[in-house]
């Protein structure tokens, strides 16, 4: 191996494996047959063989690095080499001196460093390295973890170097701040666990191609050792767990460090976003040099975060960890936490500065979501890729790991039964993973429900035990913060973690310890509380009232403790919990609008406990507090009554809606609750796919914002309330109803929302803006951007200006090109009568419906209502000047009409001279589209036509369809042809000219109907002028297999031209007579009156 060249070299360290099997198998029968088991360690083996092995070890160690920087396929020899010599100082750990064994591992470490450029390769190959000597069944000896010598475990072959050195881990002679560091004096007298914890140090820091995979093992190989520690039967009792705790504490300051790099650190960075900034910049040195910390491992590497602290850069710089690597991470985090010495935890926390508490805290608001409980989990949700795939992996390493040439395969074959050579071996089960409980979670098959029960059991009981340690840690944070100064930001941070806890589904048993806990914080530092963390009081509101209408007794009964002590001490601290008052209604207002598990029985249980609470408590009942809680809890009381009603007319979204509307209606006062429930109904109108209702809704929240904004703050480019919201529409008008109460809005607790704010207005148009185009109102588009551009122009946001202007761009295509082609809502008059349908009974609503719904659709979808009609935009002439586009004419719709024909015998339908017509017309409250579907009426009007004047409405009517498709850009051939057919064409019943013949043919002999004849006789004159040009506009368009066709439209033209002429050009001579005759005089000014008194004022002059 050593003095070999050529093949015969490649060959020897090919099966490496075997030689050193052989070497270590020599060895041991060496000291069995020389009867030195009992002897010293260092006396073993003479200095000539120690060093032959130190030869053996550099020589491998150099190989394996000249593999490394070959090309790829080498590098699978190299893997195998390197397991091999990690087996091999392995199995001399238990045979040779251990400091020499140290001594040999160390120089592998350095050589290797200093022959390999790719530092992911690098920390990979020594992490392989590691495992396999940390997986030693004395590993904990090795590492001299014990703080006596009679503490520790018996050592099948002690050493005396490891026997007079256990005394030398006494942690009194250390401080207590750098037990929690990886420092020189730690790696010295934990060799081992040094060497992992700078390799992990390094990988967490290392930048670079395949880094992420070798953080995975790092990780692996901590969270696996911590794994056999806890199972391992030497180290049941506490106090062994408490010393090998201690030996793990260097690895919180890691974790601590690495904090950017977890993956849910995006989320909390967004959480904390919203209250104080963060305190990153104040922070001190790193406590761990990397510099430092990597040289000791042999790594020559000047890494370019060396001598900074991590939280010092910027985020983009760090490799995130991935969801299962964070878990792991934080698993080690907790179970340190949860065995090492309380009493120490207690005094290092003390200790800590501020910044690293925040830091800390953000570790357990992670590890709340890393331990979230997720449910039991069905069999279905297997997938069967993912299960084939874990079964082809597995084949894979097991295939890897049992072939004959692998080191691997042999270690697994003499560790088989009856092979092995020291007792105790057998029991180590690192290696077999099929046996162990940490085998990896991928290694999924078809599992009974039984097994899925004990799943769901085993993960439930986590999510408690890590809560309940997490709990713990806030508990030492909170006596640490009592002495600090900045213990307010600190406060924020427990009561952040607290509610983020409750977010999720929890074990009673620890709702039974949070809630003690969040009720010794209220009572000792409510007031800087519900000043400080407005916010998470909301959500701390929000949470205890949904634990309110759960169905665990002991829950409710927790909850409701909570809150009515919530509620107390907020009127202590301010004389008026207005602002408590507020976020609990709130709350309930979103529970009811979102929450799926909501159950209302349960709540007014609750509120019925809370009332007793009130009851019993004496020391109240002389202040204004008991009846504000009963203002506040009839208040609760009467939306839960809607709730319910809500929930029996869920299939009637009418219905449905109407009731959101009526409650939102009720929170007119209260800027915060009618913006919840306006949101609220714009999230189930777009379910139902309703966008241009959601978006009014939205517009509404938006002009409530503005509402608030403009009596707060006088800025020119913030919209002056509600009323420059008019032209997107004047139901808008209605937020200007708002209360005194909003003036004061850090006093009361109203208004202090995120929307309540110039972002969230711009947020709340923005998605206006996109639910309306959804809608194709392009046109609505544009007047709200006019509100948005000003704002962004004020704070120079050119970015998102580029992106407006962008969007309007799109916008104003889809004008051009959509116009006609858009689809607007169909409208229907529904009336309601009779007792059964309640408080509907005698009202008439007018409904929108998608545009091409037909009349037996809505009827068959309100098939318990009666009188249904179909109903149409009504405008008067001099409305119809402003209302030219095709949007003008389907948008802010307030009048609507339908037709009754009949006649006077008391038949629907007659002759044309039998025929009349009763037209209504229909106002509604609110104009269309408005924040929900149908509006009721509050005035009608009816007209009824005579058979001239239904003659005369007709006949504007077909001109007008002739003038459309005659100006239709692009035209429109079909549709042409189809209008001209119905206008000219020969086989139309009751067309045109049977009109005209009957209406026309003869003047009538009632001078009444003068100048309805001769309208009607107007109508003709330009509906034949409208024929000419649609026949000749028609012969440019058609092809030319459509000539005959042209010449038939143009024969019925003119034979209709004909027919129609004498008729169009009869007049009634009546109509055209002078009121009163005019008397003529010949003209002579300068006789005129004027002039002569002009002449006597001039001669009188003179």
């Amino acid at each position: 191996m050593v003095v070999s060249t050529g093949m015969v070299r490649e060959t020897v360290f090919k099966y490496a494996w075997f030689f050193f099997e052989l070497l270590v198998k020599s060895m041991a029968q060496y000291v069995h047959n020389m009867d030195k088991r009992d002897s010293v360690r260092r006396t073993r083996f003479s200095d000539r063989f120690m060093d032959d092995i130190t030869t053996i070890v550099n020589v491998v160690t150099s190989e394996i690095a000249a593999l490394l920087v070959k090309p790829q396929k080498e590098n699978e020899q190299a893997e195998k080499m390197n397991i091999s010599l990690a087996f091999f100082l392995y199995d001399l750990l238990s045979l040779m001196d251990r400091g020499f064994v140290f001594t040999l591992i160390r120089h592998y470490c350095n050589q290797l460093s200093a022959k390999l450029n790719n530092l992911p390769m690098l920390i990979s190959m020594r992490l392989e390295f590691l495992r396999i000597l940390c997986s030693h069944e004395h590993y904990l000896n090795l590492n001299l973890f014990f703080m006596n010598a009679d503490t520790a475990p018996t050592s099948p072959c002690p050493s005396i170097s490891s026997q007079n050195s256990s005394s030398c881990s006494s942690f009194q002679d250390q401080k207590i701040a750098s037990m929690f560091d990886l420092t020189s004096e730690y790696r010295q007298q934990h060799f081992l666990t040094g060497l992992l914890f700078t390799e992990l140090a390094a990988a967490l820091d290392a930048e670079g191609e395949g880094i992420s995979r070798v953080q995975r093992k790092a990780v692996s190989a901590i969270h696996s050792l911590l794994s056999s520690h806890d199972l391992d039967p030497r180290c049941v009792k506490p106090e062994v767990k408490v010393k090998i705790a201690a030996l793990y504490l260097p690895l919180v300051g890691i974790i601590l460090d690495a904090l950017p790099q977890l993956s849910d650190f995006a989320a909390l960075r967004h959480w904390k976003s919203r209250t104080s900034g963060s305190d990153e910049e104040q922070e001190g040195p790193s406590a761990i040099n990397q510099n430092v910390a990597l040289a000791i491992a042999g790594n020559h590497f000047n890494l370019k975060t060396s001598g900074m602290m991590l939280s010092s850069l910027p985020y983009k710089q760090y490799n995130m960890l991935n969801a299962d690597t964070t878990r792991s991470l934080m698993i080690c985090f907790l179970w340190i936490m949860k065995n090492a010495d309380q009493s120490l935890i207690r005094k290092w926390i003390a200790d800590l500065p501020s910044v690293q508490l925040n830091r800390i805290l953000d570790i357990l608001f992670i590890c709340v979501f890393c331990f979230a409980y997720k449910g039991k989990q069905s069999s279905d949700k297997v997938s069967t890729q993912v299960l084939q795939k874990s079964r082809d992996v597995k084949a894979r390493l097991e295939e890897a790991l049992l072939r004959g040439e692998g080191a691997r395969g042999e270690m697994i074959r003499r560790r088989a039964p009856g092979n092995d050579r020291f007792p105790g071996l057998n029991e180590n089960l690192r290696w077999k993973k099929e046996q162990t409980h940490w085998r990896q979670a991928n290694e999924k098959l078809d599992k009974t429900k039984a097994e899925l029960d004990q799943e769901a059991l085993i993960s439930g009981n986590l999510a408690t035990e890590a809560n309940l340690i997490i709990l713990d840690m806030q508990e030492n944070i909170i006596q640490a913060s009592s002495a600090l100064d900045c213990k307010d930001s600190l406060l924020g941070g427990v009561l952040r973690v607290l509610v983020r806890s409750l977010n999720y589904d929890q074990s009673t048993t620890y709702l039974t310890h949070c809630y003690a806990t969040l009720r010794a914080l209220i009572a000792k530092f409510g007031d800087l509380l519900f000043e400080e963390e407005v916010e998470q009081c909301a959500n701390l509101c929000h949470q205890v009232l949904h634990h309110c209408s759960s169905s665990m007794d002991v829950t409710r009964t927790q909850a409701c403790a909570t809150l009515y002590l919530l509620m107390r001490f907020s009127f202590g601290a301010t004389s008026n919990f207005a602002r408590v008052k507020m976020q609990v209604t709130m709350s309930l207002a979103f529970l009811v609008g979102r929450a799926p598990d909501f159950n209302e029985e349960h709540l007014r249980r609750s509120l019925r406990t809370i009332l007793a609470y009130l009851e019993e408590d004496t020391a109240m009942q002389m202040t204004p507090f008991p009846t504000q809680v009963e203002e506040l809890l009839c208040n609760l009381n009467s939306i839960l009554y809607d709730t319910v009603k809500m929930r029996e007319f869920q299939e009637d979204p009418e219905m449905l809606m109407d009731l959101m509307y009526r409650i939102a209606k009720s929170y007119q006062a209260s800027p915060d609750l009618r913006l919840t429930w306006l949101q609220n109904m714009a999230e189930k109108h777009t379910k139902r796919k309703c966008y241009t209702e959601a978006a009014m809704c939205l517009v509404h929240a938006a002009a409530l914002v503005a509402e608030y904004l403009s009596m707060l703050e006088d800025h020119s480019y913030l919209p002056v309330g509600s009323v420059s919201f008019q032209n997107i529409s004047s139901n808008v008008l209605e937020e200007s109803v708002v209360s005194d109460d909003t003036l004061s809005p850090d006093e009361d607790g109203v208004c202090v929302g995120q929307y309540f704010t110039e972002s969230g207005l711009v947020g709340l148009l923005e998605q206006a803006s996109e639910l309306f185009s959804t809608g194709g109102l392009y046109e609505t588009v544009n007047e709200v951007y006019k509100l948005v551009i000003p704002i962004l122009e004020e704070h120079r946001e050119f970015r998102k200006l580029t992106l407006i202007h962008s969007k309007l761009q799109r916008t104003f295509d889809s004008i051009v090109n959509k116009d006609h082609k858009r689809m607007f809502g169909t409208y229907f008059r529904v009336g309601f009568y009779g007792s059964k349908f309640g408080d509907l009974d005698e009202q008439e609503f007018v409904y929108k419906e998608p545009a091409i719904t037909k009349l037996p659709e809505i009827s068959h979808r309100l098939e318990a209502y009666i009188q249904i009609t179909f109903v149409e935009p009504y405008f008067d002439e001099y409305e119809m000047k402003d209302r030219v586009t095709y949007f003008e004419k389907n948008f802010n719709l307030r009048r609507f009409m339908y037709t009754t024909p009949f006649t006077l015998e008391g038949r629907p339908r007659g002759e044309l001279h039998e025929q009349y017509r009763r037209n209504t017309v229909l106002t509604t409250m609110h104009a269309f589209p408005y924040i929900k579907t149908r509006i009721s009426v509050i005035q009608k009007e009816e007209f009824v036509l005579t058979p001239i004047e239904v003659a005369i409405e007709d006949m504007k009517k077909k001109t007008l369809q002739l003038a459309v498709a005659i100006n239709q850009v692009p035209p429109d051939p079909k549709m042409l042809q189809m209008v001209l057919q119905g206008s000219v064409g020969a086989t139309v019943n009751q067309g045109p000219l049977e009109v005209a013949q009957v209406f026309l043919a003869e003047i009538p002999a009632d001078p009444k109907l003068y100048r309805h004849h001769n309208k009607l006789r107007l109508c003709f004159k330009e509906f034949i002028l409208r024929c000419g040009e649609a026949v000749e506009k028609n012969k440019r368009l058609i092809t030319p297999d459509q000539r005959e066709y042209q010449q038939e439209l143009k024969k019925n033209y003119n034979k209709l031209k004909e027919n129609l002429r004498p008729m169009i050009e009869r007049k009634i001579p009546e109509l055209y007579k002078p009121i009163f005759r005019v008397e003529s005089q010949k003209r002579d000014s300068f006789h005129r009156s004027s002039f002569r008194k002009c002449e006597t004022q001039l001669s009188q002059g003179s």
